[in-house]
């Protein structure tokens, strides 16, 4: 019977690494281009693996590296990288509906490794989703996006110093592209992008804030007033049906 369950396991590993490679493959340029940029931010290669080791998170990482760049405190850049990884509590509670029934220790090693891709993979599959499959597809796109980070931050130092300083402006950039593909497919997304803007030239110019808690303030009440005027305008639109 352990030789079945054994055989069982493998085979899904197995699978799970095949439906990584994608991911993994898909990870190369970002972690690579996260690596360069970590060079000209000033991290050292070890700073820049340690962060892609227990961080783990594309746009969490770019943000810290932006922060860091504006010379923002530890504080915010932890509070800030936060708020933006708060999708994440609700893709590990859908995903946990699915998963097979595992130990609480074996889900919160596995649960490390949920990333946007990582749960896309996992969520689209039609059979039960195994703990070797999901450690199979975090062992691929997690190698690669260490790797690649280091790899990305070698290259970095090769290039010219004026290369390097020049690349400074790839991190706005990367923001720049993953910011519109969003604005396009929601109005949403437009208004909290806008506000969130507004609010943080107010706080930066009249100097009310520090750089990292005008980042953080505006994101937070950008956000709280994008949903509570669509959760208005969601009410009205009941009421008028009932009507």
């Amino acid at each position: 019977m352990e030789e079945v369950v054994s055989v069982r396991s493998s085979s899904e590993f197995r699978k799970g690494i095949q439906a990584g490679v994608s991911i993994g493959i898909g990870y190369f340029p970002i972690a690579l281009t996260f690596g360069l940029l970590a060079k000209t931010t000033g991290l050292t290669v070890t700073e820049t693996v340690l962060m892609s080791i227990i961080v783990f998170a594309g746009a969490s990482q770019y943000i810290a590296l932006s922060l860091i760049t504006l010379g923002t405190g530890i504080f915010e850049i932890v509070l800030t990288t936060f708020i933006v990884n708060i999708r994440h509590f609700l893709m590990s509670a859908s995903l946990n509906e699915n998963v097979e029934k595992e130990s609480t220790g074996l889900k919160m090693l596995y649960s490390f490794g949920i990333t946007d891709e990582t749960f896309s993979v996992a969520a689209l599959r039609d059979e039960k989703v195994t703990t070797g499959f999901l450690f199979g597809v975090i062992t691929v796109s997690y190698s690669s996006w260490v790797i690649n980070s280091g790899v990305g931050h070698i290259i970095g130092a090769s290039l010219p110093q004026t290369l390097q300083e020049s690349m400074s402006v790839a991190l706005y950039a990367m923001f720049i592209g993953l910011v519109v593909p969003s604005m396009k497919r929601s109005v949403k997304v437009v208004f909290l992008a806008v506000i969130a803007a507004c609010f943080n030239t107010i706080f930066t110019m009249t100097e009310i804030l520090s750089t990292g808690w005008s980042i953080v303030s505006a994101t937070l009440l950008s956000a709280i007033i994008v949903e509570v005027v669509q959760t208005l305008r969601g009410q009205e639109g009941e009421q008028e049906n009932e009507k």
